[in-house]
């Protein structure tokens, strides 16, 4: 039965969204002296400008919509999808104001590929843009691939009895403390950790490339910010092709496979527990399907003779099989070649990468290891129970921070997502048809859309059709929120002119 929402749920969903536009309005001022100091001065005020619009609507709402009630879960996850749909709006401001996006849409698409982590871009002559604008970019990964509303909130709540339902729709399947607060800060001292070691990493390879150290420590900057959110915006048109060096593109894959663990894992091995990497069903199952999808990928490149030597087929291959695995999005090689050089063989693997994803709880995105493992364990389970005497009992176990029995709401469960993934990519592809793009382009597309993976055969470009923008997008925000804070917001909407029933 659907209830009637009343002013007081309005307001709540209207107050806790502004409270996040107003925290990303005090992140995007701040690029403003940043702008001013590297002379970009257009840039400067174009963040002036939007961050001035993202503050005074910020404050606005808390002023305007003073609300009695309590957040419920109900509010929470439509609270979720109502403020990624807002976001990317103010998100946009800064990056419209440049002149590197032909439409507003376009500039709405960007950020709603930056907050969301995919990497797909319809930018303009990206290799001029201005330092402080393309910071920006990688900046709105930091804010999506952590969670913006619990990096918002977090920083300026003091409890978690307001933000514990807000933890969940944002796709995150478990906490890891008991406290949301000091879950979502504890996911902050991993990032602070591993940018210690991976800025510097990718410095110090930079600049042993040849490249000059300022130069060198702005690319590190943004390629940790894509690498370890599993993002795909690179600070330049060529993405990590750029570079021609092994050594930046070992740390990027340590990094991309860093982001595609879940924190939960993190908080496992932070306490010393190593065997987890060993026995969790999700390193597992992620372990089994990256190597699977390389081997075949690397027998499709073998049979296509693109690449003469072993080495450099496996430095490629692997590194472009991470990244859409990861659902990272960078690349060594133009992605044009996805097409015209290596097959359909590897091509299909590189979706079928993106398509399956990292790990729950991380920052990938895709269906996730956990329920691919879930998934075969259940299938195992029903082989079993049918090869054994009929008054055998068969239990699954599995290990995940704990031995755990396999029930079959889990299975149920992580075949409903399976199937809405699988309904979500072949829904864009079948509108890429309709245009009469082919299917490998369109499906590729769709992909890499829905399961935030960022790898691009250049379908995504300024003058894609309109409807076409606007089911990427659709793809991206219900992708990246996993359906759940989606459904809740259309529901709550369909409540509105429904009413009870």
């Amino acid at each position: 039965m659907l209830f009637r929402p009343d002013l007081d749920d309005f307001r709540l969903l209207g107050r806790f969204t502004g409270k996040v536009v107003y925290g990303v309005g005090v992140v995007m001022a701040l690029h403003a002296p940043v702008a001013f100091v590297l002379g970009e001065s257009n840039a400067g005020y174009a963040f002036l400008i939007g961050a001035s619009v993202a503050l005074i609507a910020g404050a606005g709402s808390q002023v305007a919509l003073r609300a009695h009630g309590r957040l419920t879960a109900t509010h929470a996850l439509a609270t979720v999808g109502l403020v990624w749909l807002v976001v990317p709006f103010f998100g946009a401001v800064p990056l419209l104001l440049s002149g590197h996006y032909a439409y507003p849409v376009d500039a709405y698409f960007e950020a709603m590929s930056g907050f969301a982590t995919i990497g797909l871009t319809l930018a303009n002559d990206l290799d001029h843009m201005a330092r402080s604008v393309n910071l920006w970019r990688h900046v709105m990964h930091f804010l999506g691939g952590q969670g913006i509303v619990i990096v918002v909130l977090t920083i300026f709540a003091t409890t978690s009895g307001a933000i514990g339902s807000l933890y969940t729709g944002e796709g995150r399947p478990e906490r890891i403390l008991p406290n949301i607060i000091h879950t979502a800060r504890f996911i902050l001292r991993v990032l602070a950790l591993y940018a210690s070691l991976g800025i510097p990493a990718l410095w110090l390879a930079l600049v042993r490339t040849g490249w000059d150290p300022l130069p060198g420590l702005f690319h590190a900057l943004t390629l940790f910010s894509t690498a370890f959110h599993t993002a795909g915006f690179a600070p330049m048109s060529a993405s990590a092709a750029v570079y021609r060096s092994p050594l930046v593109e070992a740390v990027l894959v340590v990094l991309m496979l860093a982001g595609a663990f879940s924190f939960a894992l993190h908080y496992q091995l932070w306490q010393g527990r190593r065997h987890e990497l060993t026995r969790n069903l999700e390193t597992r199952t992620l372990a089994f399907t990256l190597l699977g999808i390389f081997v075949v990928l690397a027998v499709g490149l073998a049979r296509t003779g693109a690449y003469t030597s072993f080495g450099e087929l496996f430095r490629i291959g692997f590194f472009q099989t991470v990244s859409a695995h990861t659902t990272s999005g960078l690349a060594t090689v133009p992605t044009r070649l996805f097409v015209t050089e290596w097959g359909v063989l590897a091509p299909a693997m590189i979706v079928t990468a993106m398509a399956l994803g990292g790990m729950a709880g991380s920052t990938a995105g895709g269906i996730k290891a956990i329920r691919v493992g879930l998934l075969l364990k259940g299938l195992r389970r029903d082989i079993r129970t049918v090869l054994l005497p009929e008054d055998a009992v068969v239990v699954e176990r599995y290990h995940s921070t704990t031995v755990r029995i396999l029930r079959d709401e889990q299975v149920r469960g992580a075949a409903t997502i399976l199937l809405l993934y699988i309904i979500l990519y072949l829904g864009g592809g079948m509108l890429g048809l309709f245009y009469g793009y082919e299917l490998q382009l369109a499906l590729f597309e769709s992909t890499a859309a829905g399961a935030t993976g960022g790898l691009s055969v250049g379908l995504v470009r300024p003058d894609l059709e309109l409807s076409l923008k606007v089911v990427y997008i659709a793809q991206m925000l219900v992708g990246r929120l996993e359906f759940v804070a989606v459904f809740a917001l259309a529901g709550y909407l369909i409540s509105i002119v429904r009413g009870r029933t």
